[in-house]
């Protein structure tokens, strides 16, 4: 076997703006791995957030040297192992001239509406931000400080008729949020993210949740289920907090199979990332893969999405 690691950059539309920072591009890391004359590639998106970035988790994954089932017990969940998963299903797809759903026993994927992430700014350009896509389904809004309440009602007056979903980043005190949550209510907001730093949530078990709270930063894997009990309703899975498809797929029905709800969702990445993850988007509550449609440039053969939501990808891709 033999694996190669690419830093690639692809520019984005705009500045994508959280609570913790700004940037203009999506820096990722290629993995193609090659085996018996088929090669098979996955993509992966090193955060800071979990002390990781391209070096290390590129040296990870050159430190791997097993087979696919060593995979799981080698290396922890995270961007790396992630990359090398998905490499190694699109691998086992192209190997047996077969989808990945194919070989997981699943129906092909159908469209999936996906959320378009309004960027932090000002309640000023956010309203501008919820005007211009307005005629989307689905738009969440990234907040995270103690004065949401002007953007909020800014992005509402943007885009009357969208349903809203919110992403604090855990910029919040248990007290902003108390204070926000009768006005997220009365602007139609449908769920709120990660309101709270992970480590730092119990106070979430204690007050009142009048709208479903979903766990990003709290929940990567399915260790981390136990630690939810009585403050979460919903969790987020990404692939590069999972460490792949593989660890995804079990997180999501052990989550179904106590009480949550499930929200697919991504980092900033090109469609090579977001095409595993299509397949995880079925029948959940929310979907919020829409990291191709930040980006100014994409992979060849992307996702396609149109208003039926992001449909799988095609096999020149992945998978």
């Amino acid at each position: 076997m033999t694996v190669d690691i690419k830093r690639d950059v692809f520019r984005l539309a705009q500045v994508f703006t959280i609570s913790r920072g700004s940037r203009t591009a999506a820096e990722v890391l290629t993995v193609t791995m090659a085996l018996q004359g088929v090669a098979g590639r996955g993509e992966c998106v090193p955060y800071a957030r979990y002390g990781e970035t391209l070096e290390s988790v590129a040296a990870q994954i050159a430190g791997f040297a097993g087979a696919w089932p060593d995979l799981q017990d080698t290396l922890p969940a995270g961007a790396a192992r992630n990359a090398l998963d998905c490499a190694f299903w699109d691998h086992a797809a192209k190997k047996a001239g077969k989808r990945v759903w194919d070989l997981l026993g699943l129906p092909e994927p159908r469209p999936a509406i996906t959320a378009y992430t309004l960027s932090l700014d000002t309640p000023t350009a956010m309203q501008a931000q919820a005007a211009q896509n307005a005629h989307r389904p689905l738009l969440k809004i990234k907040l995270g400080t103690p004065d949401d309440m002007a953007r909020l009602e800014a992005v509402r007056r943007g885009a009357p008729a969208a349903r809203i979903i919110v992403d604090a980043n855990e910029g919040w005190t248990a007290e902003v949020y108390a204070d926000l949550a009768p006005h997220l209510i009365r602007l139609g907001v449908q769920m709120v993210e990660q309101p709270l730093p992970a480590g730092a949530d119990d106070m979430l078990g204690e007050i009142a949740r009048p709208l479903p709270v979903c766990a990003d930063e709290s929940c990567h894997d399915r260790a981390s289920l136990p630690a939810l009990r009585g403050k979460y309703d919903m969790v987020n899975i990404k692939l590069d907090k999972t460490g792949g498809l593989t660890e995804a797929l079990a997180l999501k029905a052990q989550a179904q199979a106590e009480g949550y709800a499930i929200m697919v969702g991504c980092m900033v990445g090109s469609s090579l990332a977001m095409a595993p993850a299509t397949i995880l988007a079925q029948g959940v509550a929310f979907t919020d893969l829409d990291g191709p449609l930040l980006l100014a440039e994409d992979r060849a053969a992307p996702l396609h999405f149109d208003d039926n939501g992001v449909h799988p990808p095609a096999a020149d891709l992945w998978g």
